[in-house]
């Protein structure tokens, strides 16, 4: 797969670009030359290059382009905010080399681990969130002939976007993998059932990364749900299969510190970061964020891939108890190919945090 950077202190032939809306195309010499923006009236009486365009307005229901690249190269870092109202709201989506079908669709706040609308603090290899929201991805992103990015309001009402996409112009490996994200969401699961977590891919890959919003709708304890891999045709039984929903995310025992209980952490590769407690009026469930990223253990597969979690919590007696919970999940894959098949495009109604 592609790495990030081979070393950062070789010397290549790349070119490094950067899409803002101070410079919408990433074109040499392009930045800071507007003239009207979402800035100019602060800047009014300051002239040509004092911040005049630092931030986008995507109207109710539109579409927007945040950069659109032709050539090869390789999507380094993206850094954006909006509020987080929005999170929910706007659907990220991302094309590699021309694909009508995006690779990436998946709400905004989800592809950053912002999944409830609320900021946490989310310190990692490949995706960091800091105060107040200043969502950044690390994940690396390579095309051959172009990659488009665009942001969806679902909304009634407009939002503003600040945003800046920073790459590489530039050969890629010819084994470099196409990143492709997916969201499903369960609200609630059906008791009984497993959550989907991918389901139908095909083609050659690596997964490399899982969120989990999951929000909870009994009392007690609701991880005791495997996480399963199926591998290349693998039908009833999975090829992996871990020991415990919390076990997968790098936690044990309930993440409950005696004392203490429910104890949030983030590290470079895992982490809980996220929780949310009842607050006695209104919000009446518990809510959790949660995220794992397999950079230094990528799960390899062949021809095609399906994961799923169970959710599980526990009876009285000591059985297990199948939970109806919120789950909202999104995997992060690298593909051969540019599409595969991923779910419904979600709906303003389905995406609700309620």
């Amino acid at each position: 797969m592609f790495a990030p950077h081979h070393s950062i202190a070789v010397l290549d032939d790349a070119v490094t670009r950067s899409i803002s809306p101070e410079n919408p195309t990433g074109a040499r010499g392009g930045g800071g030359g507007a003239v009207h923006g979402t800035g100019a009236h602060a800047a009014r009486g300051l002239g040509q290059g004092w911040k005049v365009s630092p931030s986008i307005e995507i109207p109710a229901g539109a579409t927007a382009d945040l950069a659109e690249i032709d050539g090869a190269g390789t999507i380094q870092h993206i850094w954006l905010t909006t509020h987080p109202r929005h999170w929910r709201q706007l659907l990220l989506r991302m094309h590699w080399d021309g694909d009508a079908e995006p690779a990436v669709e998946v709400p905004v706040g989800d592809f950053f681990g912002q999944g409830w609308g609320e900021f946490a603090q989310l310190s990692s290899q490949m995706v960091a969130v800091n105060p107040h929201g200043g969502c950044n991805s690390y994940w690396p992103m390579p095309f051959r002939r172009g990659a488009r990015i665009t942001l969806e309001n679902l909304a009634g009402e407009p939002a503003i976007v600040y945003f800046q996409i920073t790459y590489a112009l530039g050969d890629v490996p010819d084994d470099a993998a196409y990143l492709h994200v997916q969201w499903h969401r369960d609200n609630p699961l059906e008791r009984g059932q497993v959550h989907r977590i991918v389901d139908g891919v095909t083609g050659r890959g690596r997964y490399v990364g899982t969120y989990l919003a999951w929000g909870v709708n009994n009392t007690g304890w609701w991880g005791e749900g495997e996480v399963k891999f199926y591998l290349d045709g693998d039908d009833r039984l999975p090829t992996i299969c871990g020991t415990g929903t919390e076990d997968y995310f790098g936690g044990a025992w309930n993440f409950d510190v005696p004392g203490q209980g429910y104890t949030a952490f983030t590290t470079p590769y895992l982490g809980l970061h996220q929780i949310l407690r009842p607050d006695g009026a209104y919000r009446s469930q518990q809510r959790f964020g949660m995220y794992r990223w397999h950079v230094p253990d990528p799960i390899r597969f062949d021809r095609g891939l399906r994961v799923d979690v169970q959710a599980l919590g526990w009876r009285s007696d000591g059985r297990y108890l199948q939970l109806a919970d919120d789950i909202a999940s999104t995997a992060f894959l690298y593909l051969d190919r540019t599409s595969t098949e991923r779910p419904t495009c979600p709906a303003l109604d389905h995406l609700e945090i309620c």
